[in-house]
């Protein structure tokens, strides 16, 4: 089946951190220091679906080397424009264009993107073709879980929270079973969780690292 990406294109204005960061910059940055290779080389990270590359330019101010890639022609001019430390590539994650990238990081990111994907799988199959034989890739995504949809819909937000009002919306929602059913299936091993925003159980996402196949 061809997998082609959706005609919608988020369209950027600014460089101004979005909304998520503010509970998912600090548990990230943990994660990725858990990550990073033990060598004394600046460890690469490969951002997907990096938008206006505000997020691209926290990780490389802690010392990483950042190339983000986005589909929005809007939000890789404003990163570009923004964040010279960083390289910024337009391309879809269903087809990216630079054979430079293959096995050539140590991190690949995924944040707050594979919930919008028709086809997610492949944004885990795209990072084991970006990531080094020892490399780590980190996914974040709204969290759901049972206590958290059974409170969504005891206080009457489950229409509000699974809204198809959305343009370029959330089209998948994960658990950490299915997430990691998904990673599984396509070979990935020490698969770890942390969690961010609110309380436990009703967290506002997750985020999961995990090892790709030799």
């Amino acid at each position: 089946m061809e997998r082609t990406s959706s005609k919608y294109i988020y369209s950027y204005s600014n460089n101004r951190p979005r909304y998520h960061h503010a509970y998912l910059v600090s548990p990230l940055l943990e994660m990725l220091t858990v990550a990073k290779s033990t060598s004394n080389i600046k460890p690469r990270v490969l951002d997907l679906g990096c938008g206006n590359g505000s997020l691209s330019h926290v990780i490389a101010q802690q010392g990483y080397e950042v190339v983000g890639v986005d589909n929005s022609p809007q939000g890789v001019a404003i990163a570009a424009q923004s964040f010279p430390e960083c390289q910024f590539i337009q391309a879809d994650i269903y087809d990216l264009p630079n054979p430079d990238i293959l096995h050539s990081f140590d991190i690949v990111l995924g944040v707050e993107v594979i919930e919008h994907l028709l086809y997610p799988k492949e944004l885990v199959r795209v990072a084991k073709k970006c990531l080094k034989p020892d490399g780590k890739l980190i996914v974040t995504t709204p969290y759901h879980g049972y206590l958290k949809n059974l409170a969504l819909a005891i206080t009457g937000k489950m229409d509000k929270h699974f809204t198809v009002l959305w343009d370029n919306g959330h089209i998948k929602f994960f658990s950490i079973a299915t997430m990691t059913k998904l990673l599984q299936s396509e070979g990935y091993t020490d698969i770890n969780f942390k969690f961010a925003g609110r309380l436990p159980y009703l967290w506002k996402s997750m985020l999961c690292s995990s090892t790709p196949p030799p």
